[in-house]
């Protein structure tokens, strides 16, 4: 008894803490079981279902258009009858970023230097620099396994921000960024053995994988320049001011499933910050309400089974892209077609986040998203209709 008194304060602790746990394990065990209750109810039958390389994690690296843009090159392999490998993300982004770099300095920095990029600085790098497999270069140091940009981003920026203040150039600022790469991704070899025969990245890019970049149509649509001509697109990652072919909103789909219908895959831009994207459902559509009109049991059921969409215009969209509701935020391969168990149809997606969402890695994308919510597409010439090649002017 003197005992329970004397150290009952401590008793009562033990008792107050075993309550804690109970709660916060319990209503942690609840909402797993109640998850598990809600468990989507979308049927996806796959209706063209076109060859690609695995799943990949770009890490904390905001390099999805190179993990999309060289997935979109390992699948136009695969279309053209090649072995299927994975070609070096890594290599195809520091060539990127050394080229930004180049740029960034000429305009006396006056461009973003984020990690971000478009699709074509893939091709781009690949028609200058050529490519490797990732085998030879991954950029991992270490025991690294998967890619960390957290510490080699801000010091290439903070070096080329202290360059362009200085106003004048020093003769090796590129060997000294070069250098900061090679200290966090490691050297890239001259020469390397793949399948038993020695390649150089030019080399390997032209007799291994085999793609002319000159075959492949940028498309981006607004309303503000003129369809079926060339036009810069004005977003923070085309750091290169390439141009894109303008076309019409409906053109978007159209292009796609020609595409898909002729074997040839798509690389595809897009805002992933929209409300009607959910990576963990694997789902992407464009409610037909907005969140804020939506009571708390539609919201709860966005993506646990079909809903109705809103049918967007062209003025929809560009006005979302010009209040920066839509945003240049992310890039994904398009490589199917679907449709759920009413019969609507979904482009089959390719993401580089892992095999971390309920389809391993994919998701099913609407028509009508992509027509709302696709900043650029890129596509070999010969997946374009011959009338809409002529659209375009192109051979």
């Amino acid at each position: 008894m003197d005992f329970m008194k004397k150290y009952k304060w401590i008793i009562g602790l033990l008792i107050l803490v075993c309550l804690a746990l109970l709660v916060r394990y319990g209503l942690k065990f609840y909402n797993k079981s109640q998850q598990k209750r809600i468990k989507s109810e979308f049927v996806f039958t796959d209706l063209i279902n076109l060859g690609c390389t695995s799943v990949k994690n770009q890490g904390a690296s905001n390099t999805c258009w190179s993990y999309t843009g060289n997935s979109f090159l390992e699948s136009e392999m695969i279309r053209m009858g090649k072995k299927p490998m994975e070609i070096s993300q890594i290599y195809t982004a520091r060539q990127a970023y050394l080229e930004k770099a180049r740029t960034f300095v000429r305009l006396h920095g006056g461009l973003s230097m984020k990690e971000g990029g478009q699709l074509h600085d893939v091709l781009n790098t690949y028609r200058k620099y050529g490519a490797m497999p990732r085998s030879a270069y991954s950029g991992l140091r270490g025991k690294a396994t998967y890619n960390d940009f957290r510490e080699l981003t801000p010091a290439l920026n903070t070096m080329l921000k202290v360059l362009v203040k200085n106003k004048r150039l020093t003769s090796n600022w590129e060997r000294a960024y070069i250098a900061t790469m090679d200290a966090y991704l490691g050297e890239m070899p001259a020469q390397f053995n793949y399948e038993g025969k020695m390649y150089t990245p030019r080399t390997f890019a032209d007799q291994f994988i085999g793609i002319n970049p000159d075959d492949y149509v940028g498309l981006a649509s607004v309303t503000d320049h003129s369809y079926y001509k060339p036009f810069v697109l004005l977003v923070p990652d085309n750091w290169s001011f390439d141009r894109f072919y303008n076309v019409q909103m409906e053109d978007l789909t159209t292009v796609i499933d020609q595409a898909l219908e002729k074997g040839f895959t798509v690389a595809w831009t897009t805002d992933v910050s929209d409300p009607g994207f959910s990576w963990n459902y694997g789902i992407a559509y464009v409610p037909e309400k907005s969140i804020d009109q939506m009571t708390a049991n539609e919201k709860d059921a966005m993506f646990v089974k079909p809903q109705r969409e809103k049918k967007v215009s062209a003025a929809d969209r560009q006005a979302a892209f010009d209040n920066w509701e839509t945003t240049d935020d992310h890039a994904m391969h398009i490589v199917g077609l679907a449709k759920d168990q009413q019969g609507k149809e979904y482009y089959r997606v390719k993401n580089s986040w892992g095999k971390s969402n309920e389809y391993r890695g994919y998701l099913y994308v609407s028509k009508e998203f992509v027509r709302f919510k696709t900043l650029t597409l890129i596509v070999h010439k010969a997946g374009l209709s011959p009338d809409f090649r002529l659209k375009l002017g192109l051979s």
